[in-house]
C-alpha cells in the first residue's frame, strides 16, 4: 500500500449472485481506481448473519464474489481482497463503536424497517445494530472514501457521525470518510418496476439481469421489460421510466450519452431496441463470465487470495484497534 495514496473501502455481501446493476454502477468502475488509491473490497460475510444463512451456500456464495471481483478486471496484486470474518478487529472495533451510537440513530435506520417486514419472524440484535458493524469496516482502514449509492448514503452519514464523536472525545483517531461516486457509474433500475433500483435481493427473477445469467435468459427479461407509453425512445425519468431505464443500459455498456443512443435509435419500435439493449449486454457480460467460470473453478487459488489479503488487511486493522484501545483506556502490549 503506497502511503501518499488515499484509502478506499468498499464492501459487498455474499448473499446473492450481483446484478448487471452492481456492475454498471460500481464493479465495473473498481478497476478503474486500482492505479490511483489503496483500495480494500470485502466481502462481509458477517452482516449476512441477520438472515439466516445455509452455511454450505454462504462459503461458496462467498467464493463466487471474489471470482467475480477477479472477473470484472480487479487485479489481486493492487486491491486487498479479503472476508471481513478472516480480520476479527470488524468485530472488536463495532462492539466499542456500538458504545458510542445512540439508540436514536439506529432506530431512523431505513433498511432496518425494511428488512424487519421482509423478515418479520426473524427481527434479531443484529439486524438493529449491523450499521454500527458497517461503521467499523469502514473507519478500521482509516478510510477516506466510500462508494455509495443514494441507499447507502445514511449508513455512511452514521459512520461519519460516530468518527466524529470518538475523535471530539479522545482526539483525533478516525478519518471521517467522504462519499466517493465513480465517474460514468450509472444507477440502473428494476426492469419491472422501473421506479425502484435494480437489486439482487428482488424476489422477482424477472426484475434483474445477473451478471452470470446466460445469453438466451439475458434476452428473455429484456424482452419482457416494462416500457412506457407511446412509441418514442426518448429519455423522461418522470413521464418514460421503463425507456429512460433501458436508454441508461444501453448507454453505459456502450460508453455512449443518452443523447446518442436517442439519435442511434430514432423512429424505431420499442420492440427492437429492447432486443438491442438485450444483445449489447448479453455481449459485454460474455468475457466476464468466462473469466468468472474459470476462477470459480480454481477455489485453491482464490483461498490463496483470500489467505494473503487477509494477512495484510489484518496489519492494518490491528493498528487501529491498538490505538483505539489505548485511547478508551484498555491495557495493550
Amino acid at each position: 500500500m503506497d502511503p501518499n495514496k488515499k484509502i478506499i473501502f468498499s464492501g459487498i455481501q455474499p448473499s446473492g449472485s450481483l446484478t448487471l446493476g452492481n456492475y454498471l454502477g460500481a464493479l465495473r468502475n473498481f478497476g478503474k481506481l486500482q492505479d490511483s488509491y489503496n483500495c480494500y473490497y470485502c466481502v462481509v460475510d458477517m452482516h449476512t448473519l441477520t438472515v439466516r444463512q445455509n452455511p454450505a451456500d454462504l462459503r461458496e456464495r462467498s467464493y463466487a464474489l471474489l471470482a467475480l471481483y477477479l472477473a470484472c478486471g480487479l487485479d489481486p496484486d493492487k486491491n486487498v481482497l479479503f472476508m471481513q470474518s478472516h480480520v476479527p478487529c470488524h468485530a472488536e472495533l463495532s462492539w466499542i463503536l456500538g458504545c458510542y451510537t445512540y439508540i436514536g440513530e439506529l432506530s431512523r435506520m431505513t433498511q432496518f424497517k425494511d428488512k424487519s417486514q421482509r423478515h418479520a419472524d426473524n427481527i434479531n440484535g443484529g439486524l438493529f445494530t449491523y450499521p454500527v458493524l458497517m461503521a467499523s469496516d469502514i473507519l478500521l482502514y482509516k478510510t477516506d472514501l466510500v462508494p455509495i449509492g443514494v441507499d447507502q448514503k445514511q449508513h455512511l452519514e452514521l459512520a461519519r457521525n460516530i468518527a466524529e464523536r470518538f475523535n471530539n472525545i479522545y482526539g483525533d483517531t478516525f478519518v471521517v470518510p467522504e462519499p466517493f461516486i465513480p465517474q460514468n457509474s450509472a444507477k440502473i433500475m428494476s426492469l419491472q418496476e422501473p421506479d425502484k433500483k435494480m437489486s439482487k435481493s428482488d424476489t422477482n427473477v424477472n426484475n434483474f439481469i445477473l451478471i452470470t445469467d446466460p445469453a438466451d435468459v439475458i434476452m428473455k427479461k429484456f424482452k419482457r421489460a416494462v416500457t412506457d407509453s407511446g412509441c418514442e425512445i426518448v429519455y423522461n425519468e418522470a413521464e418514460k421510466p421503463g425507456i429512460s431505464n433501458l436508454i441508461n443500459i444501453y448507454a453505459s455498456v456502450n460508453d455512449m450519452s443518452r443523447e446518442e443512443v436517442m439519435k442511434e435509435f430514432e423512429g424505431k419500435r420499442y420492440g427492437d431496441f429492447k432486443i438491442a439493449v438485450g444483445s449489447a449486454v448479453a455481449e459485454t457480460l460474455d468475457p466476464i463470465q468466462k473469466r468468472y467460470n474459470e476462477y470459480i473453478a480454481d477455489k485453491a487459488y482464490l483461498d490463496g487470495i483470500f489467505k494473503k489479503n487477509a494477512g495484510i488487511a489484518r496489519e492494518h486493522a490491528e493498528k487501529t484497534i491498538k490505538e483505539v484501545y489505548e485511547k478508551v483506556g484498555f491495557i495493550v502490549y
